[in-house]
């Protein structure tokens, strides 16, 4: 049985999990979107795991995805530190990847991440849902830095 395939009513249901290998079809067209910009951009799937970020994130965290790979939502989170303004961790319920992924809808917002080589960048972050009409398959979030940003 193909994943997202109806059965027919009188047939059992059978649940089949996505392997490791196996991504819907709509985070691989995003993957392949993503590793062609110059944007920084992340790719979580329905469970918040990071399932790529392209080179431009790479650069910018001090970490290529090829090194890490998979990243759950704990790990990410912590890995690269979205602080606010004062220093203290920011929620992952409260940043721009779980707002999209979890209520379905664009979300916004400013503050610093942590690079392994160079340190802290004030960053702005925009965040898409990916969803189909078999519902929410992920979410993108574009990133650049504002560190050389005049003060508004």
């Amino acid at each position: 049985m193909i994943a997202g395939t109806l059965a027919e009513p009188h047939e059992a249901v059978e649940s089949v999990a996505v392997t490791e290998g196996q991504r819907p079809l709509e985070l691989i067209l995003a993957r392949n979107l993503m590793a062609g910009l110059s944007t920084p951009a992340f790719l979580v799937d329905e469970d918040a795991v990071v399932v790529f970020f392209n080179e431009a994130a790479g650069a910018l965290l001090g970490r290529r995805f090829e090194e890490v790979g998979r990243m759950p939502p704990e790990e990410w989170s912590t890995a690269f530190g979205p602080i606010d303004p004062v220093g203290e961790p920011i929620d992952l319920e409260q940043l721009p990847l779980t707002i999209a992924l979890r209520r379905g809808r664009p979300a916004h917002h400013r503050f610093r991440i942590q690079s392994q080589e160079t340190g802290e960048h004030e960053i702005e972050v925009s965040a898409i849902p990916i969803v189909t009409t078999e519902g929410t398959r992920g979410a993108v979030a574009f990133f650049w830095s504002t560190d050389s940003e005049e003060p508004d």
